[in-house]
């Protein structure tokens, strides 16, 4: 009996082992899809990707691709070679989006600027693969904003529904449609990481309110709209922080408040009326190695609102300090970012009042802006 059992064991270990050796030539036989595999039903898609499916579907076609190239470049305007972001090959690309049913075309000037200055041609790609040509029609280096008319069309897109940024919050949904590196159409998605950045800008400007987001935002995706969940403009995507020159998470958006008050300024008239006061301010760092906290008046504008109010600049003979603005519409003021903020937050032709400083004494001045130009306040 024992003999029988051992048998029996044997037998079975030798058909286990013959099973396990034979396993992986034996299995493809029987379970390879020869064939293409039945399709399992998916079922319906989440409500929150049906809703960014709608969102791009809506906004996409409004959305298009800007090619800028300068006079001197002698190459295809199209030429794929120069679709790797907005400095490739000598052709600068962007992106852009419909203001209005004009054809009026938002984007960044440093995406066309060097077309501007050169002479240089502007082309723009629509969502159907229509390509237009385009004017220019203003620049607003201060903000980064221009504007462009574009050329005859079939069917001109619509322009795209506009929010505001005053009520953002952090934690907001955010979706951005551009150009990423040539590439038409993309969209990222993210959050508002941060609102009320200051953001420099080419003209020793800084534009208040900007956006945060952690979008993906790379080259290519500058001018192009950032969209909160309702598919409303909120800002436009100006520029990225990152080592790398790719997106490490944080980008930046003109807010829309901003791009919805300088661009009519830019269709009617070609340039941003600018309010000021009249005064030309003293560099940042001198003043901040004077240990000042304030914006120091270097010089007053003849005939000015600042002239009028009896603001006094540096003596030119002595070098003795004049006036200090140290606050402005109840708002202290430390840099000039601070006086600039308030006045554009005041608007052209309105009432202004400063506390100025002027041998340590403090009284309040009252001024009506004027427009002045960009380099002066």
């Amino acid at each position: 009996m024992p003999d029988r059992t051992v048998r029996f064991v044997l037998a079975a270990v030798l058909v286990l082992l013959a099973l396990y050796v034979a396993q992986p030539y034996v299995q493809p036989l029987l379970y390879s899809a020869t064939a293409p595999r039945a399709v399992t039903a998916r079922g319906d898609l989440a409500q929150s990707e049906q809703a960014t499916i709608r969102l791009f579907e809506q906004a996409s076609p409004s959305v298009v691709h800007v090619f800028a190239q300068g006079a001197a470049q002698n190459r295809d305007l199209l030429d794929l070679d120069d679709e790797g972001g907005e400095q490739g090959g000598g052709t600068q690309t962007g992106t852009g989006f419909v203001w209005d049913g004009a054809g009026h075309i938002v984007t960044n000037t440093h995406v066309v600027q060097n077309a501007a200055q050169s002479g240089g041609s502007v082309s723009v790609r629509l969502s159907d693969g229509t390509v237009a040509p385009a004017t220019l029609v203003g620049l607003a280096p201060s903000y980064d904003l221009a504007v462009l008319q574009l050329g005859r069309v079939t069917h001109m897109p619509p322009p795209l529904a506009i929010g505001s940024s005053a009520d953002l919050k952090v934690g907001q949904s955010t979706f951005a449609i551009g150009n990423p590196f040539g590439l038409d159409h993309t969209l990222t998605t993210g959050v508002i990481s941060a609102v009320r950045r200051r953001m420099p800008t080419s003209e020793g400007r800084e534009v208040s309110g900007v956006i945060q987001t952690d979008a993906a935002i790379n080259p290519g995706n500058s001018g192009g709209p950032l969209l909160d969940s309702a598919g409303r403009l909120i800002g436009v995507n100006t520029a990225i922080v990152s080592p790398s020159g790719a997106s490490a998470g944080i980008g930046f958006a003109i807010p829309v408040d901003v791009v919805n008050r300088i661009v009519p300024e830019l269709i009617k008239v070609g340039r941003v009326r600018n309010p000021g006061i009249g005064i030309i301010a003293a560099q940042e760092a001198a003043t901040a190695r004077l240990g000042i906290d304030g914006v120091v008046i270097v010089r007053v504008l003849p005939g000015s609102p600042a002239a009028q109010a009896g603001l006094r600049g540096v003596d030119a003979q002595t070098g003795d300090l004049g006036d200090v603005i140290v606050e402005a519409n109840g708002q202290p003021v430390h840099r000039l970012a601070d006086l600039t903020a308030a006045i554009e937050e005041a608007g052209l032709g309105a009432a202004v009042t400063l506390k100025v400083e002027r041998d340590g004494r403090v009284r309040p001045v009252r001024i009506t802006t004027t427009d002045v130009a960009e380099n002066r306040r």
